[in-house]
C-alpha cells in the first residue's frame, strides 16, 4: 500500500458506537428519496470502514468497543466481506486496520473479545521512554513552549531534566497506580506550567528574555497531580505530598549529575581542606543567620542581588562555567544550588504563597520553625 496517496480514518470507541458507524445499514431517506424499496441495495449507506478502502483505519480505545460490535468486525478481518441488513457485499477490501487499547483497561468498561484478537496480525506492546533525553525530546515536540515571539525563550536543560526525572520516578514509586500507568502528558503539562509561571514574571516586569527560576517548580504541581494515579498508600499520603515527594527525588537526582553529592562520604586519609566539603562556606553561612528571600515574580535584578548576599555561592558556581553563558543562567543556577543544598538536607526552605525562604536548617529545628519543600521523609 503507498502510504502517501492512502486516506486515513480513525474512530475513537465509546458506548454509543454501532454497526452503523463501522460498517453500514440500510438508509431510509436514501430510499424515499430514490423511491427504492428497502430490500434494493441502492437503500445501502456505507459505514467508515468500507469508505476508507485502500486507507488506514484506525480504531481507538478498541476495548470501549462494546462485544457485540467487536463480532461485526470479524469478517472484515477474516474474509473481507460484510453484511448489511441480509446484503452480503463482498467487496475486495484493500484496507489496514491498526487498534489501540491501553494494556490494563482500568476503566472497567469491556475488553477485546478471543476471536477478534486472533484475527490480528501483530501486538505491538509500546513502553515509557527508557532513556532521560529521549523523554526530554517527546516532551519537547509536544509542548506547548514558544508562545510570545517578542519574548526570548531560554529554558536550562536542566528544567528539562528534572521535569522527565520527576515522571520516571512516578512511573517507579510505591505510592503510584502502575496499572494506569504514567503518561507523557505529566511532563508535557509540567512544562507548560513552568513557562507559563515564567511568562506572567516576564510579562509583569516587561524582560526581553524569558528563563524559569527554582522556584517556578512550584507551579509544576498541578500538571502532576492531575494526571497520576495513587494507590490507596498513596491517597493516605494525598497527591500534593506525593508529588511534592516525587519533585523532591528529581531534583536531588539531577543535582547530582552537575554538582559533587553533598552527601558523599570521603575516606578521611582522602579528605583535604579544598575537598572536604564544597558546600561548607555556602553552608556556613546561613547557619550564622543568613536568610534568602526569593518571590516567582521578583525583577532579574532583585532576584540576582538577593542571591548574591550568600558568601561563596556565587565562587562555586562560578567554578562550572560550562553550565551557564549569560547572567540569567548563573543566577538561575545559584538558585539551583540552594535548592539542591535543601534536598539533600542542608539548609531549611519555607514555602509561603508564591515566595519562597531559604535559611538554615538547625535553627529552625531548635527554633520549632516547621520548614517547606518538597520533603519525602516518608518514603525514605
Amino acid at each position: 500500500m503507498d502510504l502517501q496517496r492512502s486516506k486515513i480514518q480513525r474512530k475513537a470507541c465509546n458506548s454509543d458506537v454501532n454497526i452503523a458507524d463501522l460498517i453500514g445499514d440500510i438508509d431510509p431517506i436514501k430510499a424515499a428519496n430514490q423511491r427504492l424499496h428497502y430490500s434494493h441495495e441502492g437503500a445501502i449507506h456505507f459505514g467508515i470502514i468500507p469508505r476508507t478502502n485502500r486507507g488506514i483505519f484506525v480504531i481507538n480505545e478498541l476495548p470501549d468497543l462494546q462485544p457485540r460490535i467487536q463480532v461485526g468486525l470479524l469478517n472484515i478481518m477474516q474474509e473481507k466481506d460484510i453484511q448489511i441488513r441480509g446484503f452480503n457485499i463482498r467487496i475486495p477490501l484493500d484496507i489496514l486496520m491498526v487498534f489501540t487499547a491501553n494494556p490494563e483497561d482500568y476503566t472497567n468498561r469491556g475488553n477485546i473479545i478471543t476471536p477478534l484478537k486472533d484475527r490480528i496480525d501483530s501486538q505491538i506492546i509500546t513502553h515509557y521512554p527508557k532513556e532521560l533525553d529521549h523523554g526530554i525530546r517527546i516532551t519537547e515536540e509536544y509542548s506547548w513552549t514558544n508562545r510570545d515571539r517578542k519574548i526570548k525563550l531560554a529554558i536550562p536543560y536542566y528544567f528539562r531534566e528534572i521535569i522527565e526525572m520527576t515522571a520516571m520516578q512516578a512511573r517507579t514509586s510505591e505510592f503510584v497506580d502502575h496499572k494506569s500507568g504514567v503518561s507523557a502528558r505529566m511532563t508535557i503539562s509540567s512544562m507548560e506550567n513552568l513557562v507559563s509561571n515564567a511568562e506572567r514574571r516576564a510579562i509583569m516586569n516587561s524582560d526581553e528574555i524569558l528563563m524559569p527560576r527554582m522556584c517556578d517548580i512550584q507551579a509544576i504541581l498541578p500538571g502532576i497531580t492531575g494526571k497520576v494515579e495513587l494507590v490507596f498508600e498513596g491517597e493516605q499520603e494525598g497527591s500534593v505530598k506525593v508529588a511534592r515527594a516525587l519533585i523532591s527525588r528529581s531534583v536531588r537526582e539531577i543535582f547530582k549529575k552537575y554538582f559533587p553529592d553533598p552527601l558523599s562520604k570521603k575516606k578521611k586519609q582522602e579528605q583535604t581542606k579544598e575537598s572536604k566539603d564544597p558546600y561548607a562556606k555556602i553552608v556556613e553561612w546561613f547557619q550564622y543567620g543568613g536568610k534568602v528571600n526569593i518571590k516567582d515574580d521578583m525583577p532579574f535584578d532583585e532576584y540576582l542581588k538577593e542571591l548574591r548576599k550568600v558568601e561563596g555561592l556565587e565562587e562555586f558556581v562560578k567554578k562550572y562555567p560550562q553550565f551557564f553563558e549569560s547572567e540569567n543562567e548563573l543566577a538561575s543556577l545559584m538558585e539551583f544550588v540552594l535548592d539542591g543544598l535543601h534536598q539533600n538536607s542542608k539548609i531549611a526552605k519555607d514555602e509561603i504563597d508564591s515566595a519562597i525562604l531559604y535559611k538554615d536548617m538547625v535553627g529552625s529545628i531548635f527554633t520549632g520553625e516547621s520548614y517547606g519543600g518538597y520533603e519525602d521523609d516518608y518514603s525514605r
